[in-house]
């Protein structure tokens, strides 16, 4: 073990290191955002162009979440993004934030991550929850079950069976004691088999208190939404943190939190940008989802007192502005929580504006300038 990082050799690569002036690790989540106008080919080119970003200015990880039937969001299918995002970046570590474990079988899941561990050897993140995503119709076709709760409420066994598969060890006896995740740790102890050392280390997410306290208990690093779940941030850390036990991948507590920023060259345009994505959550929340409207829409769009309620809620917990403003907001973030890495997520319709955000806060925090997109 890295005593130094506080890991051992089953979690490595969590604990990022904070560049320039940073007081933690920043990293990266995108949703694949598609906004009126632009197909989902525009929109995975802009993810591969963040992703790039990202590696060069020094951002610790690149994480894809899993969502469904969202017209707007085109990340229903992290595994094939990140591999997808691994053939056109070299260091950056890849991830889910989250493949939704409920929606999957535990063996797929370890086949998926095992084989994109396999094309990115040692940069691979396993980030699961236990929401399903999406609406509860959608999660039914998902799950071809109406019995929702159930997937919810066994996620500790399915997650204890997807850590078994990724380890290979299940005990003798065990209905799946001859059933091996490929590729895999079996590939070692297979005759002349070679493997590599590395597996994808599991991260729990989550929204409440649930995720933190297991996460905690199994000594696995945790990720919070801080990005629609502002409220629940210092509690859910706290029950983390108190229910830590060391484990095999870490001997002291990690939490990162998703943070929603968007920083652009003055205030009033850095507003434009983000009302977009308020304007879509509106409009998600009232059972119209669709594409991510353009700044102009969003600004003539006329809000009933309810939803200028909901939008001004939502862009309170949103860090945007400048980007003095934005590494302001984020440090006070960062000092609030105690978080001990910050994962950016920038809503915005187009991926200009999406990419110059990042651009801007690589910029205010003085990370490393690295060689210029190709």
């Amino acid at each position: 073990m890295d005593e130094n990082r506080g890991e051992t050799k089953r979690g490595g690569g969590i604990r990022g290191t904070a560049h320039g002036t940073a007081s933690v690790p920043l990293s990266v989540l995108d949703l694949v955002t598609v906004g009126a106008g632009r197909t989902a080919s525009q929109a995975l080119r802009t993810s591969v162009d963040i992703a790039r970003l990202a590696e060069n200015r020094g951002f610790h990880r690149f994480w894809v979440a899993e969502h469904h039937s969202m017209p707007g969001v085109a990340s229903s299918s992290p595994a094939v993004i990140l591999a997808h995002l691994a053939a056109h970046t070299e260091r950056i570590r890849l991830g889910s934030g989250g493949v939704m474990l409920p929606n999957h079988a535990p063996l797929v899941i370890a086949e998926q991550f095992g084989t994109l561990e396999a094309m990115a050897p040692g940069r691979v993140d396993l980030g699961l929850g236990r929401a399903p995503g999406t609406d509860g119709a959608t999660a039914a076709a998902l799950r071809r079950t109406d019995r929702l709760n159930e997937g919810a409420d066994d996620f500790p066994q399915q997650l204890a069976e997807l850590i078994r598969f990724l380890d290979d060890d299940f005990p003798d006896g065990h209905p799946y004691a001859r059933i091996h995740a490929v590729p895999g740790p079996v590939q070692a102890t297979s005759p002349g088999g070679v493997q590599s050392a590395h597996r994808p280390p599991v991260w729990l997410l989550g929204s409440s208190g649930f995720s933190a306290r297991l996460a905690g208990m199994l000594g696995l690093p945790f990720a919070f939404a801080h990005h629609f779940s502002a409220r629940n941030t210092v509690p859910a850390l706290e029950l983390y943190r108190e229910s830590f036990e060391p484990s095999a991948v870490l001997d002291a507590p990690y939490a990162l939190i998703g943070v929603s920023a968007l920083a652009a060259d003055d205030a009033r345009e850095a507003r434009r940008q983000v009302l977009t994505g308020a304007l879509s959550m509106v409009r998600l929340r009232t059972g119209r989802p669709g594409l991510v409207p353009t700044p102009e829409e969003a600004e003539a769009y006329d809000f009933s007192p309810m939803e200028r309620d909901f939008v001004d809620s939502w862009l309170a917990d949103i860090v945007h502005g400048t980007a003095d403003e934005v590494r302001a907001g984020l440090d006070a973030l960062a000092g609030r929580t105690g978080a001990d890495e910050l994962m950016i997520t920038a809503n915005a319709h187009g991926g200009e504006a999406r990419l110059r955000s990042y651009e801007l806060i690589a910029d205010a925090y003085g990370l490393p300038a690295g060689p210029a997109l190709g």
